[in-house]
């Protein structure tokens, strides 16, 4: 009788302390952080957005950074998750609602961190590895998946209108809607929607007929143009500007910010570029090669 019971209390400690132990998942954080003022130093250095900032949006766009990670976990797949990372997918999601206070995604509940691209099967190894991002659906709802690789390599290189992290949050956001369509309830509030369906239509035809320089794989569908064009405009939004202005005011109303002025404002380097100086944008590359010929007299600016 006695060994009846010694067992059953063993059984039930064991479970609850395997409970304990795996509940949380592998490479997972826990959800009761503090921002602690290191971080400040890794989004000056990866997140150009947050260097546009004046002090008092540095600290919101830190809160609501702050807020994001206490709500969605972080979790990586045979790959660690490092502050950097949680504060980059963080970043992801707080840049195109950042003017929406009270905005929260509503159909997220954890990300994914991938060591490598993934295929349909989300396998990282064989054929076929050609996927850096995904919103989950179906059995995956809930979910969004990231290469962890191309997540970093979005806010190294901030100047190849490319960022999966952006790409996909705002695909998400697409979704608060119910479906993933390319018109976003921001539109109906913020923008007339059938102009943008007009707009997108013949973007993508001059996508098509290789006469744009927006990414080709926002010729796929509208909501992929969405999400490409977005890219675009929180990345380069001198370069949006300058190359597809109706594009960039039809953005800029619907995001309710205005980057290629906020870009200017704040990102001026006060020093003298030489052509043959190393690019102040971070690529390694020659400053003749990458960002062009300096701005006004000793200036340059980043947009």
């Amino acid at each position: 009788m006695y060994s009846f019971y010694f067992l059953l209390i063993l059984f039930l400690f064991l479970f609850f302390l395997f409970k304990t132990i795996y509940s949380k998942g592998p490479n997972t954080q826990i959800n009761t952080l503090t921002f602690q003022p290191e971080w400040r130093n890794i989004l000056r250095k990866y997140v150009v957005f947050y260097r546009t900032l004046n002090e008092q949006e540095k600290i919101e766009f830190e809160n609501r950074v702050l807020k994001f990670l206490n709500k969605v976990k972080v979790t990586g797949i045979k790959t660690t998750v490092e502050e950097t990372d949680l504060l980059l997918v963080a970043s992801s999601a707080v840049i195109p609602v950042f003017a929406f206070p009270n905005f929260e995604y509503t159909t997220i509940k954890e990300v994914l961190l991938y060591p490598d691209f993934f295929n349909e099967s989300f396998e990282i190894t064989g054929a076929d590895r050609r996927i850096g991002g995904m919103v989950g659906t179906g059995s995956m709802e809930g979910l969004m998946i990231l290469s962890k690789p191309l997540l970093r390599k979005g806010f190294s290189n901030a100047r190849d209108k490319k960022n999966v992290g952006i790409h996909e949050f705002l695909h998400l956001l697409d979704k608060e809607d119910g479906k993933i369509d390319g018109i976003p309830d921001i539109f109906l509030e913020n923008a007339p929607s059938l102009l943008w369906m007009q707009l997108s239509k013949k973007k993508i035809d001059q996508i098509l007929k290789n006469k744009s320089d927006i990414n080709p794989y926002g010729a796929t569908n509208a909501e992929e143009f969405f999400a490409v064009a977005g890219e675009y405009y929180f990345e380069r939004p001198g370069m949006l500007r300058q190359k597809h202005p109706e594009l960039y005011h039809f953005l800029a109303k619907v995001f309710k910010q205005n980057l290629f002025q906020k870009f200017n404002n704040n990102l001026f380097v006060r020093k003298k570029i030489r052509r043959n100086d190393p690019c102040i944008c971070g690529s390694g590359k020659k400053f003749k090669n990458c960002c062009g010929q300096p701005s006004g007299a000793g200036f340059h600016q980043i947009s």
